[in-house]
């Protein structure tokens, strides 16, 4: 693969550096998306509208506002980076930094799809399988989780592609090292800063538009699934 001629080994290694950092943003954030999206969907609690202010702030704010505090919070002479470092463990100028920051701007949009799914599920399903004797646990496994899988999917896939698009807060984290920090879209936009670059920028451009328009379809699809699901019961 690193040898196709249509592609340039850097170009390579931005597409395969956003995978990376995409699929280990999706899949730390899922755990987190799951359990936030219940509190919302059904927790009553105090605090709760702070929480979904919260979750969505990386939504209304600008990247760089987000990449910024990542960097006073994370980096090497922030608080939390301070503490990591002693445990070996390292964000800024890293890709896991990257990882980190594409992780919070796509976890609002996780949270969303996976919380409009559990309210979509009808109570009384979950009320029924109780009087039987059911337990809680076995309610979720047997009852909630399956309803609410697809949701789960396009969250998921809705995830997955913010953080393969996600620029604004990872270049001001982590900037654009090639190799190392260069994701698709710093790929993009580093290519376009130089003479001769706008062909390998185009390149990235249209395998990007292809990953957004194929997790869009996906996300479509299970929606639909969802609707369907929701409409025989």
């Amino acid at each position: 693969m690193m040898g196709d001629p249509w592609l340039s080994p850097e170009e390579w290694g931005a597409i395969r550096l956003s995978l990376q950092v995409s699929f280990w943003a999706t899949l730390c954030s899922l755990p987190f998306g799951l359990v936030t999206g219940f509190a919302l969907a059904r927790g009553q609690f105090w605090g709760r509208e702070f929480l979904n202010i919260l979750v969505h702030l990386p939504l209304i704010m600008p990247p760089v506002v987000t990449g910024y505090l990542l960097l006073i919070g994370f980096g090497a002479q922030g608080p939390i980076g301070q503490l990591l470092s002693k445990v070996g463990i390292s964000f800024a100028f890293h890709w896991t930094g990257a990882a980190l920051a594409a992780a919070i701007m796509a976890f609002p949009l996780m949270v969303r799809a996976i919380r409009l799914s559990i309210e979509a599920v009808d109570h009384r399903l979950e009320a029924a399988a109780a009087t039987l004797g059911a337990s809680r646990w076995r309610i979720y496994g047997t009852i909630t989780l399956p309803l609410i899988l697809p949701g789960i999917l396009t969250g998921v896939m809705l995830g997955f592609a913010k953080a393969m698009g996600e620029f604004g807060a990872t270049i001001t984290f982590v900037s654009s090292i090639p190799g190392q920090t260069q994701t698709l879209p710093s790929a993009i936009y580093a290519f376009l800063q130089v003479p001769g670059g706008e062909a390998s920028a185009l390149r990235l451009v249209l395998i990007s538009v292809l990953i957004s328009v194929g997790a869009l379809v996906l996300s479509e699809m299970l929606a639909r699934r969802v609707a369907r699901r929701m409409g025989g019961i």
